[in-house]
């Protein structure tokens, strides 16, 4: 597996983010355009979160975004980063993703969360329940039984799904995630991309009371870990910054949106007030600069979370910059 000069794989999260002056099907040809691209490099795979009522994000529907990218390249792996299991049920998760997995074999991730993947209101129109949060743990016994062909239903077998053994990842930015994955013996991806807090002490965690866990090949697991980071690599370094600036903008304005839309201006006035400092907390981990100058950061990253593995994101709002981050970091293909 080709490396960057961080020294551990490098993947992508792409959010389908949708620009102000976009379309979704404008979006949508962006993160094709992406995919194509990464599948010519020597990036690992491409993850597509579920997000809910979000108008600025075109990922609601991470299985039908995950066939279509499948359908347009050929070697990079594709995968949920991920699906949020309560919204569903498992069945269902087993046969969407088992189905790609036989149309795509050896090329699909399922990678596991269990937020709402949206606000109180939505939480309601997916007729989601507050207990099936605590469900999570059974849903995802239930959700890899299914896909190994050892149904824990009696009478109910997923088809497609069943022995296909979809690739299982617990996504989690606290403690509880990090506590399930290595009860189980699975991979753990941290979303410190948005929620740094807790990154070390779980990873930590993740690693210390790790349980192997038997492979279907007849191996056994071994700990696992991505984090999550944001970044704007470019050469012009004033343009990084002014879009790093324009990224903190925007979440500003995200984070008061049920209250009121707000103007650049008045944006930008909150920079300093508890909200501003809430989404530089957030934006904790972004790698800002030229393409060697981030390259550096990855690796002191990649160390700082103790990782396996790098997911970047592109911070960038505007969509050239976007592209070309992630075009700069490519890691050669092998």
């Amino acid at each position: 597996m080709p490396v960057d000069s961080s020294g551990v794989p490098l993947s992508l999260l792409d959010l389908a983010q949708v620009g102000p002056d976009e379309s979704v099907r404008e979006s949508l040809a962006h993160s094709t355009r992406l995919a194509e691209f990464a599948d010519t490099t020597g990036y690992k795979r491409i993850w597509y979160a579920e997000h809910h009522n979000m108008p600025a994000i075109a990922s609601a529907a991470p299985a039908v975004l995950i066939a279509h990218m499948a359908a347009h390249t050929t070697r990079i792996r594709l995968g949920a980063g991920g699906v949020m299991l309560p919204n569903h049920s498992p069945l269902t998760i087993a046969e969407q993703y088992g189905t790609l997995a036989e149309l795509h074999p050896g090329r699909i991730d399922l990678g596991l969360g269990r937020a709402p993947g949206g606000d109180q209101a939505t939480f309601a129109a997916l007729r989601r329940t507050h207990q099936a949060a605590d469900q999570f743990p059974r849903d995802v016994l239930e959700l890899q039984a299914y896909l190994r062909g050892s149904s824990r239903v009696p009478g109910v077998s997923a088809t497609p799904g069943a022995g296909t053994n979809v690739d299982l990842y617990i996504l989690g930015s606290s403690l509880f995630g990090a506590q399930l994955a290595a009860a189980l013996g699975l991979p753990y991806a941290f979303a410190s991309h948005f929620a740094p807090q807790a990154l070390t002490e779980a990873v930590s965690l993740y690693r210390k009371e790790f349980q192997p866990a038997d492979l279907p090949d007849g191996g056994t697991s071994e700990p696992y870990v991505i984090a999550g980071i944001t970044a704007i690599a470019i050469d012009d370094v004033e343009l990084a910054h002014r879009e790093q600036a324009a990224a903190k903008r925007h979440r500003i304005k995200h984070l008061v949106a049920h209250h009121r839309k707000l103007t650049d201006d008045e944006a930008d006035l909150l920079s300093d007030s508890p909200v501003g400092r809430q989404v530089d907390e957030m934006m904790r981990y972004a790698a800002v600069g030229t393409p060697d100058d981030v390259r550096q950061k990855l690796r002191a990253f990649a160390e700082h979370a103790d990782a396996d593995e790098l997911i970047v994101a592109s911070l960038a709002p505007d969509r050239q910059v976007w592209f070309d981050t992630l075009a700069n970091l490519a890691p050669a293909p092998a």
